[in-house]
């Protein structure tokens, strides 16, 4: 199926690793630009050189509203366009609420919230400008949909995340923006690292999942081309679960 995104261009957040990077290399693939931001500018060099120019690397700190603002000029700048935003960047810093600072919480916010909202609004300033509508992908979690222990402000920030992909999606669909989110559950990312390093705390782990394994990075990237794509006009304010089929059960 030809996807319509030979010539799209998207940024994508947190793409130095995990399920930013598969999301880059997926809309790379079908033929997208991609700007890949984060703060691992190594790690986004590499991603860069292997993919024949159709990604651009920019060092990104998403707790600076300027430098996450000033990624839609960074695009239409080297690319001459923008089409679609993917925030995927966030933090999940585990451990009991009681007792925790609250700075905690604020730097979560910041990063899982604040980010995706200021870039959000930047790229909806640009696609009312153009005129031709664009899509937003915001990238929550199963924790968007029920609370976690030891991850509160975690919790607290997808659930947020959750309400403003609705809260946008209403507000802005009469531009021809879409606002989707898609909620993973567990994927063999770095962020599983010391689960898959213990196999008791993995076998735990994954009989909560009733596939019994975690996702492949992979598996999100066609979902993230989807929501991309101009197939996907009508879908706006939904959100995608895909974690095995976890919160089906819950």
């Amino acid at each position: 199926m030809d996807l319509r995104l030979s010539e799209h261009v998207a940024i994508v957040t947190g793409a130095s690793r995990g399920l930013g990077r598969a999301a880059a290399e997926a809309l790379a693939a079908e033929g997208a630009r991609v700007v890949a931001a984060a703060r691992s500018t190594d790690a986004l060099a590499a991603l860069a050189g292997d993919s024949g120019g159709r990604i651009h690397p920019v060092r990104c700190d998403m707790r600076d509203a300027s430098e996450v603002a000033g990624l839609t000029g960074a695009a239409v700048e080297r690319f001459g366009r923008l089409d679609c935003v993917v925030n995927n960047a966030g933090i999940a810093p585990a451990g009991t609420f009681v007792g925790q600072d609250l700075s905690v919480l604020a730097d979560v916010l910041a990063v899982n919230v604040t980010g995706p909202a200021v870039l959000s609004q930047a790229a909806a300033d640009h696609f009312i400008a153009a005129g031709a509508g664009g899509s937003i992908i915001n990238m929550g979690s199963t924790s968007s949909l029920k609370g976690k222990p030891l991850l509160a402000a975690y919790s607290a920030s997808k659930g947020a995340l959750a309400r403003l992909t609705e809260a946008l999606a209403a507000e802005w669909a009469r531009h021809g923006i879409r606002v989707n989110m898609i909620a993973p559950g567990a994927f063999a990312t770095d962020a599983q690292a010391q689960v898959m390093a213990d196999e008791a705390m993995l076998a735990a782990r994954l009989r909560k999942i009733p596939m019994r394994r975690m996702g492949e990075p992979a598996e999100l990237g066609p979902l993230v081309c989807y929501l991309a794509s101009p197939l996907s006009g009508f879908v706006t304010g939904a959100s995608f679960v895909i974690d095995g089929g976890e919160v089906s059960k819950l």
